[in-house]
Parts: structure tokens; C-alpha cells; sequence
């Protein structure tokens, strides 16, 4: 984790774990488990929460906030490939082959980060027939959203790559505790799509004028979640 962290106490995680599906499925004995061994910790606005080549030492979810994967370059540049809403959790796939992670999780807004140890998440996986389902579909469920994420910046338009980005945040499987109400800025939107906040803010625009939805400062409401996932769909 980042240095730029304050670790939530623990007698507030049953809580936060208790907000989550997957944990709610569990036998009592399991969530013992889970709460026994696991964290939360708060980070601030760019903070690191891990690393590229760096072991996969936890299971990651978001309680507040919104991180990004992404990979950075020596020179600074970067790639992002997916953002991480409330509800969301990842890096399943690196824990169940213990291997290097593939990406850098950074966070674009100041989050609570839970952390689920790498053992822990084995011995459900190997005890708990609830959290292999869950854990199987989030993996097809991820392959789907990196694929769709890949064609949308090779295929779509400025304003078409906005409003898949957006939609992206809505994936009822992997983030079922995202609002219709967004606190999200251009600047953090560009960190998603990989453009400029003032491309950001036409596309927007042009969604928000053809009544998709409504902005505010650092806000955005999806007023019309059906017709955003299939906006810029006829250019593919």
C-alpha cells in the first residue's frame, strides 16, 4: 500500500464486509476468517495502492472512492485499463496464479481500500463453494469489460469512448454499489479515457444535450443508463 494511508480500525470492518455480496454468502466460520485477517485502509488522491511487478499479496475491493488500473512507463506515460468504483474488487487473477502483479492500482480520488491477504482468499477459494461462483464470474466477467475496453479506444470516437467509460462503471456484476449520481470530474473522466479534460468536457456535453445526462460541478448524473451503454455501439 501507499505511505499516504491511515488504516481503518478493525472493529469497523464487519461493516464494510458486510456491504459486499460475496462475504454474505459465507458460512459464519469463513466471514470469521475474512474479518480475522483482512484490513481497510483510507488513501489519498493519487496514491499508490500497489504496484506493477510487485508480488500479489492481497485481494482488492473499494468501499469509497474510485481507483484506476494502469500501467506508467519510465518516461510517465501511461495506459489505463479499467476504473474501479465503489463495490468493485480485482486482482483475482494474479492471486490465484501467485504471480507479479500486471498492472499499477492508483487511486483518483482519496478511497477506502479493503484488503483481502492473498491466504486468506485461497482458503475460501478452496473451502468455499459461494466464493469460487463469485470468483468465477468475476474473472469472465473482467475478461469481458478488458476486451470491450481495448475495441472502444481502437474503434470508437472521442465522444463514443467517453460514454463507454461511463457505462463501464455501471457493470452490475463487478460494481453493484455504483449511483446513477457520479462524483467524478473531467480531469479524473480523462484519467479513464485517456483524453484531454477539454475533450472530456465536449463529449460530455454532447451527451448531457442529447438528454443522457445531467452535470454538475465534479458531478455527473446518468439520466439515461440504457441508451449511454449502447451510444457509439453502431461504430464497431
Amino acid at each position: 500500500m501507499s505511505d499516504v494511508s491511515n488504516t481503518v480500525s478493525p472493529d469497523e470492518l464487519p461493516a464494510l464486509f458486510r456491504a459486499c455480496p460475496w462475504f454474505g454468502a459465507l458460512e459464519a466460520r469463513h466471514q470469521d476468517l475474512v474479518l480475522a485477517t483482512s484490513r481497510a485502509e483510507l488513501v489519498g488522491s493519487g496514491a499508490w495502492i500497489a504496484r506493477r511487478n510487485a508480488p500479489s499479496d492481497y485481494w482488492l475491493g473499494v468501499s469509497r472512492g474510485l481507483l484506476k488500473l494502469a500501467i506508467y512507463n519510465e518516461s510517465g506515460r501511461s495506459c489505463t485499463f479499467s476504473g474501479v468504483p465503489p463495490g468493485g474488487w480485482f486482482g483475482e487473477g494474479s492471486v490465484i496464479k501467485r504471480e507479479l502483479r500486471k498492472y499499477d492500482v492508483v487511486a483518483i480520488q482519496p478511497s477506502l481500500v479493503m484488503l483481502v491477504p492473498a491466504a486468506t482468499f485461497h482458503a475460501l477459494l478452496s473451502a468455499s463453494l459461494p466464493f469460487s461462483h463469485f470468483v468465477i464470474g468475476q474473472l469472465n466477467d473482467r475478461m469481458g469489460e478488458f476486451i470491450a475496453s481495448i475495441q472502444n479506444h481502437r474503434l470508437l470516437d472521442a465522444d463514443a469512448r467517453v460514454a463507454q467509460s461511463l457505462a463501464q462503471l455501471f457493470n452490475p456484476q463487478l460494481y453493484p454499489s455504483t449511483d446513477l449520481t457520479l462524483a467524478i470530474s473531467q480531469e479524473e473522466l480523462g484519467y479513464l479515457t485517456g483524453l484531454s479534460r477539454q475533450r472530456v468536457n465536449q463529449a460530455l456535453q454532447t451527451l448531457a444535450d442529447q438528454g443522457m445526462l445531467a452535470l454538475a460541478y465534479n458531478q455527473i448524473k446518468v439520466l439515461d443508463l440504457g441508451r449511454l451503454r449502447q451510444y457509439g455501439l453502431d461504430q464497431l
